[in-house]
């Protein structure tokens, strides 16, 4: 598959109470696997639906969006439940960690229903170790800091190796030393592995540590660093 995301005039619109929200308006974007990725913009600007579906979690009401050769909006079902999970993480500002199980398990829950070439266990403890949390396995959530609980969440959006890793405000419940931690440890897995990183901050500071900033408002993207504007 080649590496880029490719949108093409996506739009998506909601209707409720009789009112239309054109939560996304024209939006052509090219996305470059290797690249980490900063979208910007004040609430209500339509960065968590473009993430939303870029991660292929959503449909547009209207448009095109491709992973290389592949469209995936002509994926439906298992097969774009099997896409997603093939290539693509996510890491949200909510932790979204299964309160019952520990640290470890909670590495491994995407992986419970699924056959794979490797030792489920094995990969879960490797990337706990990675995210500096290895001593830490047994605990329960509940046991946890809130910057540990979002490294245990990287771990787990990272269980299968994905190509991309999208995270919509991935530090907007951390204090700031956290918030530095965490974006160090999404810039050090894309610079390993090669993968693309998407990341949706109000942060300028943070924003600036990556390799391109979009900016978005009214469901436009108004600024785009990785290309000419105007």
């Amino acid at each position: 598959m080649s590496t880029a995301i490719k949108l093409v005039d996506v739009e998506k619109t909601y209707h409720g109470d009789g009112v239309v929200t054109r939560a996304l308006q024209s939006v052509t974007l090219t996305l470059d696997k290797g690249q980490f990725t900063a979208i910007l913009g004040p609430s209500g600007s339509g960065k968590t639906t473009l993430l939303t579906l870029i991660g292929t979690l959503d449909r547009p009401t209207a448009g095109t969006i491709r992973y290389g050769d592949v469209d995936v909006l002509a994926l439906k079902g298992k097969r774009i439940a099997d896409f997603r999970f093939e290539h693509i993480g996510f890491v949200f500002q909510q932790f979204h960690l299964l309160p019952a199980l520990t640290a470890l398990e909670n590495v491994m829950a995407p992986l419970f229903s699924r056959k794979v070439s490797y030792d489920k266990k094995a990969r879960a403890r490797e990337l706990l170790a990675w995210v500096g949390l290895e001593a830490k396995s047994d605990a329960l959530p509940s046991q946890l800091s809130g910057g540990e609980q979002q490294r245990v969440a990287i771990a787990r959006a990272l269980v299968n190796r994905p190509d991309w890793l999208l995270a919509d405000e991935p530090t907007g419940n951390l204090d700031t030393k956290n918030s530095e931690n965490i974006v160090k440890l999404l810039r050090t897995y894309q610079q390993e592995h090669g993968s693309g990183i998407v990341f949706i901050t109000h942060d300028q500071t943070l924003a600036d540590q990556a390799d391109r900033i979009i900016e978005m408002r009214d469901g436009r993207i108004v600024s785009d660093s990785g290309r000419e504007t105007g």
